[in-house]
């Protein structure tokens, strides 16, 4: 076989068929490698591990613009297709696959002897060319009403450098500011990606007739006061708590709340696709209060508030969206295995050990990180066929 036959091969496998697929795969397979990892360390059992920056600064980075990213990159590259009615990169497979490659060199980076200028780039590669595919398929296909969406990308990128810069100036206020942005930065792809897909999903999933229309204001408040938000965090606001940035973070509260009483439907319990989701955007609203509360003074720790969003919110709804987007572009039944069910049960059973147990005794932090592993094992295990094998 001829190195150009051995080629087209190997990237017209159904791995390269659709951005969800290799994203979700290596975005949740590397989700429980660095959460076992962390968890490992925490408790001695890995103390000569030395990535770039030392375990703390690499477990702050990686969780965001390692795993978090990656299900980014392959839920928009896969819902841009759908939006624009345009292949996206199903026909460009070399393009996908250069996107991949520069996510996995972020990863190698942290492990490798680089200089750190060199390190830099390499990390901030990825976002850069990911915002630059997604913007090009919405400009083609003029659908500006998506065009928020390339801000946030870009913005992931600014937050990262700062990020970056914070790191290999030994400035951690820096750096933790450019992780808190990009955080919240995310839980407003989940604000606005949850407010699309869950109502539509329990819809579908309870076979219910369409919702009532309602206001679009509420969902541009919550757009624009999340991207606020997120600047502010990066701007310092979660150095310490300022009173004025409290009615911010209650309206998102409240408006996250009405959305959760407007979804609500009796049967959803009974579905394990439609509850994990709707679970974990509580953890969103719940983690915003959170925020508002310990900007009014209130004795909450930041960093459990943090965990709340990032463990319980993101970690929730990246778990039952890629469940469920997954089963769904394969062609196969909506429907999640018992085993994927105890997969969601063990991620939120993870947040509440982050939340609940920590403040009582550190064995929460690593019970957290293995209970959280453990869930995306689970998807890997029982999704990785799905993923590496043609639609049905």
């Amino acid at each position: 076989m001829s190195l150009p036959e051995a080629w087209h091969r190997w990237t017209g496998q159904p791995l390269w068929s659709l951005g969800f697929r290799p994203f979700f795969l290596a975005g949740a397979g590397f989700a429980c490698l660095a959460l076992v990892l962390w968890g490992l360390w925490l408790h001695g059992a890995l103390a000569g591990l030395q990535p770039v920056a030392g375990m703390l600064a690499w477990h702050r980075h990686e969780m965001l613009f390692g795993f978090a990213v990656a299900i980014v990159a392959g839920f928009l590259l896969t819902a841009v297709a759908n939006w624009t009615g345009r292949p996206g990169l199903s026909r460009t497979p070399l393009l996908l696959l250069l996107l991949w490659l520069l996510w996995l060199a972020g990863r190698l980076a942290w492990w490798l002897p680089l200089p750190g200028p060199l390190f830099v780039v390499v990390q901030l590669a990825f976002m850069p060319l990911l915002a630059a595919v997604i913007g090009r398929e919405l400009g083609c296909a003029g659908k500006r009403e998506n065009y928020p969406m390339v801000l946030v990308l870009g913005l992931l990128a600014l937050f990262q450098g700062l990020t970056l810069w914070g790191l290999l100036e030994h400035q951690d206020s820096w750096q933790r500011r450019g992780e808190l942005g990009a955080l919240w930065l995310v839980a407003t792809l989940m604000t606005v990606i949850g407010g699309r897909v869950i109502p539509f999903f329990i819809q579908r999933g309870l076979q219910l007739g369409p919702l009532a229309p309602t206001s679009p204001w509420p969902t541009r408040v919550l757009l624009v006061g999340s991207l606020l938000a997120a600047l502010s965090m990066a701007l310092g606001g979660g150095d310490a708590p300022r009173g004025w940035l409290a009615p911010l973070f209650a309206l998102l509260a409240g408006l996250q709340g009405w959305r959760l009483w407007r979804w609500h439907r009796p049967g959803l319990w009974r579905v394990p696709l439609l509850w994990s989701l709707y679970l974990a955007y509580g953890w969103l609203a719940l983690a915003t209060l959170g925020m508002a509360l310990w900007h009014l003074g209130w004795s909450i720790p930041q960093s459990l508030v943090t965990h709340a969003l990032a463990v319980g919110g993101l970690g929730g709804l990246v778990l039952g969206m890629v469940a469920r987007v997954s089963l769904g572009h394969s062609g196969r039944p909506l429907q999640a295995s018992r085993a994927m069910a105890g997969g969601f049960a063990l991620l939120f059973l993870a947040a509440l050990c982050r939340v609940l147990l920590v403040p009582f005794s550190s064995l929460g932090l690593g019970l957290s990180a293995l209970l959280a592993g453990l869930a995306f094992a689970v998807f890997v295990a029982g999704y990785g066929r799905i993923l590496l094998t043609p639609r049905l």
